[in-house]
């Protein structure tokens, strides 16, 4: 292949790239000069206005990113999509005032909620599942599409690695395709998990660095006593799916002892602690009705050991988040278990897992989705977790609030919720009036809460005077207030 010649690229930029039928002629041109390019010749390519779409955690595209940057006093209002950048983007790093380009997340990371804090990133609402959907429907066709993908295979394919998610429906619909290569992508088998040729405009040399790992702190001892909680209620032949965080991952620690066998994994995340189930050898998947034997995951994010997991392995396979995450498809599995964290939860039982007041954290993902697809799953269960207090300002505060923070975004509905654990004790949800609910709730809240959550239940007759409910996570002295109550 050759490389293009500035004055082809220039000529390209000068197409606009105001159709998708345009594409198609500039592939024509592609094929012509050749398809590999410098990293600058691809940033010329951008013009103001434009939106860009940088996929997804590993396949965000670095060295075009830097390119780009460097043009920056030559732009003005260029958008671009992201989600869960591992790295920072030079883009944001080289204009903190905004005069030039802007983040657009579907779900922030550590890195794109500081830029949240500071005006720099903004939050697209979902549901993780349906965004190949948006694309599709009802976004306009991306200007340019930029993804990190392995070399090309004897296939002619640029394989994404270990993120699939929604790359096919950008690609599908994207005025111009530019792909970065990244020697050191694991190879990862999965349905659609890369892009043709074909659908390839040009292609960058990348910096060939490792996959970003995501750091595994250490489960705190709370962290540990949920999980046991939780793992108590995994049989075998359960199905798994693993949120993001301590808990869940402590979940994980706790099955490798607890016998349980025949595992099996269908999951938005593949977590470090899933990694470690399979290498262990609980994970057979033998029990499942879909994909049976297979670990199903859209993107997996962790250690250097989870990603040499997924190469090349044809245990694993990586599929389109529509397909993952679709709770028609998850509840085609039979004892569905999904694990996720939140932040706050009201006497009522909504769970909000993204926000704290009007300042995003993190974002909706799959949570809602699994929670609805394992419940309808045979057998199948959902928990939401969390540790009854924290710590602000040198402050303990309870998790457990009569009202939500003003301005939280309510992740999971009370309707949705079956499961809710904490280090007191868990609860099940699912049949509970709201008097029943606040009772049980109280009843997982640090001790030190608990009564004045009851004052403004009664107060504001969440719990009417003189009802008696019993649940097994109140203790004993919840249980003489109940049978006289005040």
């Amino acid at each position: 292949m050759l490389v293009v010649e500035d004055e082809t690229v220039q000529s390209l930029a000068d197409f606009g790239i105001d159709s998708v039928a345009q594409r198609y002629a500039l592939i024509k041109v592609s094929a012509m000069f050749g398809e590999i390019i410098f990293p600058e010749q691809a940033a010329d390519l951008v013009k103001s206005g434009m939106w860009l779409d940088y996929g997804a955690t590993h396949c965000e595209p670095d060295v075009f990113d830097k390119a780009l940057a460097a043009r920056k006093d030559e732009l003005e209002n260029v958008k671009i999509r992201s989600c869960l950048s591992m790295r920072p983007r030079a883009v944001i790093e080289d204009d903190p005032e905004g005069k030039h380009f802007h983040l657009f997340s579907w779900h922030f990371s550590t890195y794109e909620r500081r830029k949240h804090d500071v005006g720099r990133c903004n939050y697209s609402p979902l549901n993780l599942g349906e965004v190949p959907d948006y694309y599709r429907r009802f976004l306009d066709p991306v200007d340019i599409a930029i993804l990190k993908t392995c070399p090309m295979d004897d296939g002619s394919y640029f394989n994404f690695g270990p993120t699939s998610l929604w790359q096919r429906a950008v690609i599908e619909r994207a005025k111009l395709v530019i792909v970065e290569i990244n020697r050191e992508m694991p190879y990862v088998f999965g349905r659609e998990n890369g892009v043709h040729l074909k659908d390839v405009d040009f292609i960058i040399q990348g910096d060939h660095q490792p996959c970003a790992e995501l750091p595994n702190p250490e489960p705190s001892e709370i962290d540990r006593t949920v999980a046991r909680y939780i793992a108590a209620e995994v049989e075998d032949g359960s199905c798994l799916q693993i949120g993001i965080g301590g808990m869940p991952n402590a979940v994980c620690s706790l099955l490798l002892e607890s016998g349980v066998k025949d595992l099996g994994i269908h999951t938005e995340m593949l977590t470090d602690g899933l990694g470690l189930l399979y290498r262990s050898g609980l994970v057979t998947g033998s029990r499942k009705t879909l994909d049976p034997g297979r670990v199903v995951y859209t993107f997996a994010l962790g250690s250097s050991a989870l990603y040499a997991t997924t190469n090349r392995n044809p245990d694993m396979y990586c599929h389109q988040v529509d397909y993952t995450n679709s709770p028609h498809v998850i509840m085609q599995n039979d004892k569905v278990v999904s694990i996720n964290n939140t932040t706050q939860i009201d006497l009522q039982g909504q769970a909000a897992s993204e926000s704290d007041g009007h300042r995003h954290i993190s974002g909706t993902g799959g949570q809602l989705q699994f929670v609805r697809g394992a419940y309808a799953s045979k057998g199948g269960k959902s928990f939401i977790c969390l540790s009854s207090t924290y710590e602000k300002r040198g402050e303990r505060r309870s998790r457990i609030v009569f009202t939500l923070t003003p301005g939280n975004i309510v992740t999971t509905p009370r309707s949705d919720v079956m499961y809710l654990v904490t280090e007191f004790g868990i609860v099940n949800l699912k049949g509970k009036c709201v008097a029943e609910r606040a009772k049980a709730i109280i009843g997982l809240a640090h001790p030190d809460f608990r009564e004045d959550l009851e004052r403004q239940a009664y107060e504001k007759r969440l719990i009417p005077r003189g009802v008696s409910f019993c649940s097994r996570a109140n203790s004993a002295e919840d249980l003489h207030k109940e049978l006289h109550p005040r």
